[in-house]
């Protein structure tokens, strides 16, 4: 669920990174990097488990659905909070150049 939840926000950022390419003043780019990164090390990490457990991998639980759930949304938000930091830096040097 982590994966997917992942992905798909990185593909929704994505798109509309590539509506607005051409001015990209909310830094969207960095956006979709961090959650396509996020994406690439929960792929990994489900490949990982796969090696690890073969058949044991294929029985769900919903403790598992619902921890993995929560991580994924978790995921999505510590991104959407250091997009916003960054943000947030980098209009603070541009409102200190504008009073200069």
């Amino acid at each position: 669920m982590t994966l997917i939840i992942t992905m798909i926000s990185a593909i929704i950022c994505t798109a509309i990174w590539y509506k607005n390419a051409s001015n990209d003043k909310l830094k969207i780019s960095t956006l979709c990097f961090m959650y396509w990164g996020a994406a690439l090390m929960w792929l990994v990490d489900m490949i990982f488990e796969y090696i690890e457990l073969q058949e044991e991998f294929f029985v769900v639980f919903m403790q598992n659905i619902l921890n993995d759930s929560l991580l994924g949304i978790s995921v999505i938000a510590f991104g959407l909070v250091a997009w916003r930091i960054l943000l947030f830096i980098h209009n603070q040097k541009n409102i200190l150049k504008n009073k200069n």
